[in-house]
């Protein structure tokens, strides 16, 4: 049960490694995924006190939904954010090149960026379009549509269609964590 931070500590303890794992496949950047990471830590130490659950397997789809929340939130707003770490004056762990590689290592980053581009290259031109002018270049649904002459739901139809054939695409990679998304 989670109610102070020494159960916080044992969270991490148990679930560090595989949390990062998971952010770094997420964001497929080490440096980004150890912000999400540090700030999932900062907010669990922050709300423990209010956690409610029972068992350990509670707890630890408590933390494993704060670091889904943070990645949820650097995606709508591009950036991850530092709240909880300033409040409670945490800073996050730095790492040299060899960790960062023995990271990418275990997050199978290679495997899956090779097989995204396979993906990629699988869409039709006008669906790749369509994802990399969203995703890529950010635009927004109404400026795909007019790149490509056709209405915005159709925009939106493509960019959905090819965001699910990329994920069709990973799904089959064995992927080694402990909760996927």
């Amino acid at each position: 049960m989670i109610g102070k931070r020494a159960d916080v500590a044992e969270l991490y303890r148990r679930h560090a490694d595989d949390l990062l794992v998971f952010l770094v496949r997420r964001t497929a950047d080490v440096e980004i995924a150890l912000d999400l990471w540090a700030e999932a830590f900062a907010s669990a130490i922050e709300g423990a006190g209010r956690y409610r659950g029972q068992s350990d397997a509670e707890a630890a789809g408590w933390l494993w939904g704060i670091a889904r929340n943070q990645l949820a939130l650097y995606y709508r707003r591009g950036r991850a954010e530092r709240v909880a770490m300033n409040r409670l004056g945490l800073e996050r762990p730095e790492v040299d090149a060899a960790v960062e590689e023995e990271i990418t290592r275990r997050a199978e980053l290679e495997t899956i960026r090779r097989e995204i581009a396979r993906a990629i290259a699988a869409l039709s031109d006008q669906t790749r379009a369509a994802v990399e002018m969203r995703v890529v270049e950010e635009l927004p649904y109404a400026t795909v549509a007019s790149r490509l002459g056709i209405s915005e739901p159709a925009a939106r139809a493509r960019v959905s269609r090819g965001l699910q054939a990329l994920g069709a695409a990973l799904d089959h990679l064995e992927l080694k964590e402990a909760f996927r998304s």
